[in-house]
């Protein structure tokens, strides 16, 4: 090893590792390691491992932790050098069976104590398709097979095109399906696992066949690893579990309820359910309605909620994470995960696509990110697309902002659920046939670009937390009203014979909190009185086009319902272009620039829309981080304009 530099007096270290080296080495430029997790087990605070040009197989466990921003444990790829750490493993001893079926047997001892080929896909909240999944995948040449569960199925795959949306109960065309059938079925026994596949036209002892075997690539297998970097990998191949919030949340790569990690710059993919994990892990409950089957999995998530706090859940320990520039893709459930170990973290200039499309198995934990209790979490810049469900933030969204994210071409945008507020979405461009799901309160929906259907409704059956502000202390627990949002500055465009774009599912709520009170108050009782009424909307100062509707009793509503915008999202090798036109009134509507006090504060939570130290918010910049002053354009772009516009939006 070398020594780098002095910290507080204290040496800190350079591991080298490489695929010429040796773990017997030094662990020098010269005399390097031969894996990684060799310097994993001796790299403390301050110190680099630096990683060369190769493919390492092998599930990275740091041993150490880091000990502040300062005194980080920093895992790199080598500048320029493409750095694979992937958890599966080349297998060419394939046998030839009938047709373009294959198979290969391979003892049970090759896979240690995690086969995931007699591991099923399994957990709380988990909705199967057809039949029993489980969590072993074959990949030819990088790609990624469908299992069936019969040898007979082999002979004859289906290409299935379309499935069941588990909450409408609809056929829905399946994003992006394989044309070909590519597919694998396995048998394990006492002894042997024997996997078949059909290969098609391809001599799988001739090309890269390569099947799952780890669980992960870099997850700490104890927790309060703390302020760990990891950064310019490519993380691929993990038979990760299904991931509820009432479970342990492994992922392809994650920091397993610890502190300050920074995961960037890497491309991370092909994890048969998350790719990057924020989640908690199983001492606060692990899939027990699923496996003790006594009470609902509501029940065992507000427990696990209160076992976290009572194991030291708060902002001095748990979360506080940076996710950036980071292309993840092609991941079974999710994206990035995480259940209250998400808390206090920032989230931003990541690709997302082509998650949960290949509908092996479903449920309702997917999405691109799909965060529960993301306190003061902020999730902005990201490009999501082709994906089940953009972002899912569900329960105990407080404090959370999602700001100047581009998101099209999802079956969902974004789902707020069973939430309090106060939470911020501003500047975002939101382009998918259906925008919103909002079984939430407290929202403030500012300077969204909003090009889709959104869909509104009460939760009465599920009381969820909210927090003192900035904290994970529990202050109380609400049912969800519907109401208590605001909707401020934002650009709705209509499609032709779709139904629900714009705020008129608003129509006969109470505009003032003012109002509110005096209604409830002409009643007699108390709990009765207050689900008699509806919540105050604060909702002005919007444009609607193309046949989207108003709020009935918003006061400056700019509505032409006829005017065709011819809205597009455009991609161009790795760019984005939105392109639409807009009439000559949009320029003559301006709207202030919204901030802590322009927006009444929440009711439930009884809390303000400010910054997570308790500062005033200003939303004073655009999707492209353009500075507004004065009145602005309405939408997210300052310099969208009338008439035709064509603007690079990543």
């Amino acid at each position: 090893m070398s020594i780098i530099k002095k910290q507080g007096g204290i040496s800190t270290m350079e591991y080298h590792v490489a695929k010429h080296g040796t773990d017997f080495g030094q662990g020098t430029k010269e005399e390097p390691f031969l894996t990684i997790n060799k310097a994993a087990s001796l790299a403390v605070a301050g110190d680099t491992v630096i990683v060369h040009e190769g493919v390492y197989r092998e599930w990275v466990d740091p041993k150490f932790k880091g000990l502040s921003n300062k005194r980080r444990i920093t895992y790199q790829a080598a500048e320029g050098e493409t750095v694979v750490i992937k958890g599966s493993e080349p297998i060419k001893s394939w046998k030839h069976e009938e047709g373009t079926v294959w198979s290969v047997t391979l003892p049970n001892s090759f896979f240690g104590e995690y086969n995931p080929y007699s591991l099923e896909v399994f957990g709380d909240w988990l909705v199967t398709i057809d039949e029993t999944k489980h969590l072993g995948d074959v990949y030819l040449n990088g790609m990624s097979f469908y299992e069936v569960s019969s040898y007979e199925e082999l002979l004859d795959p289906v290409v299935r095109t379309t499935h069941r949306d588990h909450w409408t109960g609809q056929i829905v065309p399946i994003l992006n399906p394989t044309q070909t059938k590519y597919v694998w079925y396995a048998k394990v026994d006492e002894e042997n696992t024997t996997i078949y596949a059909n290969f098609h036209g391809a001599d799988p002892t001739l090309e890269l066949v390569e099947i799952n075997v780890r669980r992960s690539c870099f997850y700490p297998t104890q927790t309060g690893i703390d302020y760990i970097t990891v950064k310019g990998f490519e993380i691929a191949h993990g038979a990760t579990p299904w991931a509820p919030p009432t479970a342990d949340q492994p992922g392809l790569i994650g920091p397993n309820w610890s502190k300050g990690w920074i995961i960037e710059n890497n491309v991370i993919h092909d994890s048969k359910c998350s790719g990057i994990s924020l989640g908690k892990e199983a001492s606060t409950g692990d899939n027990y309605r699923s496996i003790r089957k006594d009470k609902p999995g509501y029940q065992y998530q507000l427990e696990s909620v209160f076992s976290a706090e009572r194991n030291g859940w708060c902002k001095e320990k748990i979360g506080s994470h940076i996710i950036r520039h980071n292309i993840i893709y092609d991941c079974g459930q999710n994206g990035i995960v995480g259940h209250l170990g998400c808390i206090f973290s920032e989230v931003h200039h990541n690709h997302i696509y082509r998650i949960a499309v290949k509908r092996e198995f479903y449920g309702h934990e997917i999405a691109g990110i799909k965060f529960h209790a993301a306190i003061d979490t902020y999730i902005h810049h990201n490009r999501i697309h082709n994906c089940s469900l953009g972002i899912w933030s569900d329960w105990q969204t407080q404090g959370t902002r999602f700001s100047k994210n581009l998101l099209y071409n999802n079956n969902r945008d974004l789902f707020v659920e069973v939430s309090h507020g106060p939470y911020i979405v501003d500047h975002n461009i939101l382009a998918s046939e259906h925008v919103l799901d909002n079984a939430a309160q407290g929202g403030a929906y500012i300077n969204n670009l909003i090009y889709g259907k959104m869909s509104q409704w009460k939760v009465l059956n599920r009381s969820t937390q909210y927090h003192l502000p900035h904290s994970t202390k529990v202050a109380g627990f609400s049912f969800v009203y519907g109401g208590d949002d605001r909707f401020y500055n934002n650009l709705f465009i209509g499609r032709k014979d779709l139904e629900g774009v714009g705020t008129s599912h608003y129509n006969g709520y109470t505009t003032s909190l003012e109002e509110y009170i005096e209604e409830v108050h002409k009643r007699h009782g108390d709990v009765e009185e207050f689900t008699l009424v509806e919540q105050p909307v604060y909702i002005d100062n919007n444009m609607y086009l193309g046949g989207a509707k108003p709020y009935e009793r918003e006061n400056k509503a700019i509505l032409d319902e006829t005017f065709d915008p011819e809205f597009l999202i455009v991609e161009e090798d790795n760019s984005v272009y939105l392109s639409c036109n807009l009439p000559e009134s949009f320029f003559k509507t301006k709207g202030p620039i919204h901030s802590t006090s322009t927006l009444e504060r929440v009711r439930i939570a009884d809390a303000e829309f400010e910054n997570p130290d308790g500062s005033e918010i200003v939303l004073n910049t655009d999707f492209l981080d353009v500075e507004k002053k004065g009145e602005n354009v309405l939408g997210p772009i300052s310099s969208l304009k009338a008439g035709r516009n064509y603007i690079k939006v990543w």
